[in-house]
């Protein structure tokens, strides 16, 4: 999409970032992801903050889990949501074909009806790429930038006016 100012525009209302619009860097995170397994630790949230700012691109009826997965972990932390993640595949694993196991995210708002809340405070397109690895600077600083988004993620669809 291109901005009235002829600037590229994501269609979650960001600005393009130096390697394109926000597709481009999810592409990029789930490319370096599969050599860096301490980095894969964020997939879930990369995934569900991803497709809560790009609707379109993801499916209707998991995003609401995605947005109460993005609550968990903003609420209890990474560990509890892995924790989570991992009792999901399991369940999988097993022939349970119930979908969800929607226990863990009852204490969370389900995902308000109607179109996306973007522009976002924080999105993709904004995340720095320093020497090709979006980990240049250390996991801990990789995984602030993916917690501000899944924050401003939440934030936004929170706040919302319908």
């Amino acid at each position: 999409m291109t901005h009235s100012s002829g600037m590229r525009q994501c269609d979650c209302g960001a600005a393009a970032g130096p390697l394109g619009e926000c597709v481009d860097y999810y592409y990029a995170i789930l490319a370096e992801e599969q050599a860096d397994p301490r980095m894969y630790q964020w997939h879930a949230v990369v995934v569900c903050a991803y497709l809560l700012q790009h609707p379109s691109r993801g499916h209707e009826k998991h995003l609401d889990v995605q947005f109460r997965m993005l609550q968990l972990y903003l609420d209890k932390g990474l560990d509890a949501l892995l924790r989570v993640a991992a009792h999901q595949v399991a369940r999988n694993k097993h022939g349970v074909r119930s979908g969800y196991d929607m226990a863990p995210f009852a204490a969370y708002a389900p995902l308000p009806q109607g179109v996306s809340p973007g522009p976002f405070r924080a999105g993709f397109s904004g995340m720095p790429c320093g020497d090709g690895s979006f980990v240049s600077d250390g996991h801990a600083a990789y995984g602030g930038r993916i917690q501000t988004i899944a924050e401003a993620t939440v934030e936004s669809w929170t706040t919302r006016t319908a």
